[in-house]
């Protein structure tokens, strides 16, 4: 997502993909509020399906963003945005304290492997653990479910449905 919390693309080309996740990858040292607005302006596109890697942590190399997390939760859960948990070793992102959070508020939690080549598909394994850790059941991980089930948690399925 841009600074001001809209996306790379145009709605039109953003309608046409399947998935469509929104994360932050410049502009990291934005203050709380600046940071935080920009996190829940891309929550609310109606196109995101998900938020990789909220708080932007990497472990031993970068501190989470500035982000008033209760603010993101609250927007994820009002939109039915997705939250994701990066199952890769250095993120962890989100850490099982704020999963739970977002659970309990009714946001749907997606584990990802961030990969970015087929053998870091592995990773997987430390999302369910860090989701285990959370105390999260199948119901509130989006993609425990089959394809079919999954595939009605994106906002422009549950739109159309409305």
């Amino acid at each position: 997502m841009l600074p001001d919390g809209s996306v790379d693309y145009p709605d039109d080309v953003l309608a046409g993909l399947d998935w469509v996740i929104a994360s932050v990858h410049t502009a990291f040292g934005m203050r709380e509020r600046e940071m935080t607005d920009r996190m829940v302006a891309a929550i609310e596109h109606p196109l995101v399906d998900a938020i990789g890697h909220p708080t932007g942590r990497k472990i031993e190399r970068r501190q989470p963003y500035a982000l008033d997390l209760d603010r993101v939760i609250e927007a994820a859960a009002r939109t039915g945005t997705m939250l994701e948990i990066n199952a890769a070793p250095d993120r962890r992102d989100l850490d099982e304290i704020h999963a739970r959070e977002a659970a309990r508020a009714g946001v749907p939690i997606l584990i990802d492997s961030d990969a970015h080549s087929t053998t870091n598909l592995r990773l997987l394994s430390y999302g369910v653990d860090t989701a285990r850790r959370a105390w999260l059941t199948p119901d509130q991980v989006a993609n425990a479910r089959p394809f079919s089930e999954f595939q009605k948690l994106r906002k422009r399925e549950r739109s159309r449905a409305n």
